[in-house]
């Protein structure tokens, strides 16, 4: 039953995904908000459990092919290692220096290191996403994002 590695996979992501929504459960309501903080993470948490329930049921057999596809180079990996170090670094930065320009920051070099070579688009599509994202969840939905060094 567990043989495909997918299905191992989506039983850790599930176990996650319900220990997520568990803990977003437990956060604390506050009075006077339109949208509370805690909607976000169990919509995360449940859209986790969601798909990680469908990996589970897909009926994708292992081949041969696919196991040797599965192999990481070290060019792949050091990628992989170089991403998880600029999501650690986005962490720490957020909110000391703010939503805006960390995401930007990150969406930039994250995309450069690897391989998009289009700066000009790069820049705009590295600008435009976060200022979005800021500008739905400041004034649509009331939720503040850190604001760090930005004045607004």
């Amino acid at each position: 039953m567990l043989k495909p590695t997918d299905r191992k996979i989506s039983l850790v992501l599930i176990a996650i995904s319900i220990w997520y929504v568990y803990l977003s459960l437990r956060l604390p309501s506050y009075p006077y908000v339109p949208v509370d903080a805690d909607v976000v993470p169990i919509g995360l948490g449940t859209l986790l459990l969601i798909l990680s329930l469908i990996l589970f049921f897909s009926s994708d057999r292992e081949s041969e092919d696919k196991e040797q596809k599965r192999t990481v180079s070290k060019q792949q990996a050091g990628k992989l290692f170089g991403v998880f170090l600029f999501l650690l670094l986005y962490v720490a930065l957020l909110e000391r220096v703010g939503f805006i320009a960390v995401s930007t920051l990150f969406l930039f070099t994250c995309t450069r290191f690897l391989g998009y070579r289009r700066n000009i688009v790069n820049g705009i599509v590295s600008i435009v996403v976060p200022s979005v994202l800021y500008t739905l969840f400041r004034y649509g939905l009331g939720i503040h994002l850190p604001q760090g060094i930005a004045p607004f």
